[in-house]
């Protein structure tokens, strides 16, 4: 008799458990557009802490399948991470971007999925060109002028991040067609006041911004080295430490905003 009261106690927490993580929203990180043999922000490298911590609030896809209806089923967050201009080495050119991908992405945000892309400009053999022909769909695109690592407060009026601390490592602008129905907006302007520790590069614009084509939520960042286990252990980048941050809890909202999960 009590074998089976344990199994059933047993039977029940499992069921549980199960029904709690079907409820968990659903995050892909996209390796479809990085190079074959790119070594950076692999899931179990720099971003393995990142992906981990996520884990508990997030159902987490890795994979290099191509983004279609089928594969973006059950997703409710896509994350891109510096997409590949150029083959790394020896190895294939990396895909970029094209009809078929812009289409599907498009429909999946129309639909009320979500998109964040970010992209390191510098040195980072980041696909610019193809990139753009998909943000510009939701007014956004990625642009050529520099600003150097800072650590930018987010005015406590922002919605979503408002209040906390971004440790920004180095990146491009993003901009913004305000004429756009999807509404973009700049989520982290940068701060001109605040000088960067390393460098001069100091271009007034966003960093970080979104807008809302559809039903879906897009999330564009210059830079994809603010998530890397280094920066989460406050070592920094390239000899710049920038403490204190709020890096990941920034992230965890901005995904739940994009996947429009409760948080």
């Amino acid at each position: 008799m009590h074998s089976r009261i344990l199994f059933a106690s047993m039977f029940f927490v499992a069921v549980t458990a199960l029904a709690a993580d079907a409820k968990k929203p659903v995050l892909l990180y996209s390796r479809f557009f990085n190079a074959p043999g790119e070594a950076r922000y692999q899931p179990d490298g720099t971003y393995k802490a990142l992906l981990t911590r996520l884990a508990d609030e997030f159902t987490v896809k890795v994979n290099s399948d191509p983004l279609t209806s089928e594969t973006l089923r059950d997703v409710n967050l896509v994350v891109i991470a510096n997409p590949s201009d150029k083959a790394v080495g020896t190895n294939a050119a990396p895909h970029h971007l094209d009809w078929r991908d812009l289409t599907e992405l498009n429909q999946f945000v129309e639909r009320g999925g979500g998109l964040i892309v970010m992209g390191n400009q510098e040195n980072h053999n980041l696909d610019i060109d193809h990139m753009n022909s998909l943000l510009r769909m939701f007014g956004l695109q990625f642009t050529n002028l520099y600003t150097d690592a800072k650590l930018l407060p987010v005015p406590r009026s922002q919605p979503v991040i408002g209040g906390l601390n971004w440790a920004y490592y180095t990146g491009n602008l993003v901009l913004l067609d305000t004429n756009h129905p999807a509404k973009p907006r700049a989520l982290v302007t940068n701060d001109l006041k605040v000088k960067p520790p390393k460098g001069t590069r100091d271009q007034p614009g966003a960093l970080m911004a979104a807008s809302q084509p559809g039903k879906g939520h897009v999330i564009v960042v210059t830079d994809a080295g603010w998530l890397i286990s280094d920066v989460f252990e406050d070592k920094g980048i390239g000899g710049v430490v920038l403490k204190p941050h709020d890096n990941y809890e920034i992230f965890r909202r901005l995904a739940h905003w994009a996947a429009k999960a409760e948080r």
